[in-house]
This record gives structure tokens, sequence and C-alpha cells, in this order.
């Protein structure tokens, strides 16, 4: 199945899905040297984001956010991909300075498409992903 969204950030991911249905900050909420999310409570505490195509509603938290994705990226341990049912301007700045391929605003809801483990194909040169 090919899903059409917006294009946030270009590039391409392969990889497995992890969904999460609350915002993610990547300030505190996200181990930059593991990949690991460490905010307490949070649906996603103790899974590691890294290498997979992660899906969540938007951000939240501090700008350095952007930074911190950066950062993972740099050690290896960032997401492949990023879907948001809406980007806001952290993660999209954040996924835009490490070359983190990012989409939004997919025509279907992707917690109705995809689900954990889920392998996807993410082209954010040409706006879509293959479930």
């Amino acid at each position: 199945m090919r899903v059409y969204g917006r294009v946030i950030s270009r590039g391409k991911a392969e990889g497995e899905a992890i969904l999460t249905r609350e915002p993610i900050t990547f300030l505190g909420g996200v181990d930059p040297d593991t990949g690991v999310v460490v905010e307490k409570g949070h649906e996603l505490e103790d899974r590691s984001v890294s290498g997979k195509i992660l899906v969540f509603p938007w951000g939240k938290g501090s700008t350095v956010g952007s930074y911190v994705l950066y950062r993972m990226k740099k050690s290896g341990t960032a997401p492949s991909g990023i879907i948001n049912l809406k980007a806001e301007e952290v993660v999209s700045a954040g996924a835009i300075i490490s070359g983190i391929p990012m989409m939004d605003s997919l025509e279907k809801d992707p917690f109705e498409i995809l689900a954990d483990g889920v392998k996807i194909f993410m082209n954010a040169d040409e706006g879509y992903l293959e479930v």
C-alpha cells in the first residue's frame, strides 16, 4: 500500500515502525547516547527508536530537542525516519539539520494503517511511504 503525505525533510528510509500516540520530547525524553526513550511513564519508555521509523503525533518540549536529534544522528542512535500527524518546529528543524527523512499530514491516519514492527519504506523525496 502506498500512502502520500507532506514532506518536511527529504530523504529515504526503510525500517520497522515504532508507534506512540503520545508526543515526544527529545531533550530529556530520549537518551541521545542509546536512542532509548527515558521519559518516565511514556508509552515508549525503555524502548529504542534507533534505526526505526518513529511515528508519533507531534513533538513537545525545548528547542534544544533539535540539537539532540542532530547529536543522535551523529552518534548513530537516531530514528531512520519520522512520521508525525502534524509536524512542529522543533522536531522539523532537528530532522532537517540531521538529514532524517520526515513527513506529516498523511492521507490516511498512520495509527490506523501501521503497527509496531511493520516494515516501511519511506520516500520523503517524492512524498510517500509504502507499507
